[in-house]
């Protein structure tokens, strides 16, 4: 999970605000401070305690939100927090 600046990875608190799953970066960062997101990378599973942790497309996520369970499978980093319909194109659900 290293590669900080790499074109092929971004943090997971800057990827769950441009997905648009967190209205601020803060509060993704809480989020996941607080252990509430499990990657899933290569068959294995790790949960995430640092904002910092890089993700890549290919990578599945899952966490609670709302009274839900969100799995989603990474498509895309996103350049920006776009419109929704821009942050739909970053990831998959998962069955």
């Amino acid at each position: 999970m290293n590669g900080e600046n790499s074109p092929d990875a971004c943090r997971i608190d800057v990827w769950l605000w441009r997905a648009r799953f967190f209205k601020t970066r803060s509060l993704a960062c809480r989020f996941v401070e607080e252990g509430r997101v499990r990657l899933h990378r290569d068959g294995a599973e790790v949960r995430l305690d640092k904002p910092s942790r890089n993700v890549r497309p290919g990578d599945a996520v899952v966490f609670a939100i709302g009274g839900r369970i969100v799995s989603v499978r990474i498509d895309g980093l996103g350049e920006r927090r776009g419109p929704a319909s821009e942050a739909r194109g970053l990831y998959s659900e998962l069955g």
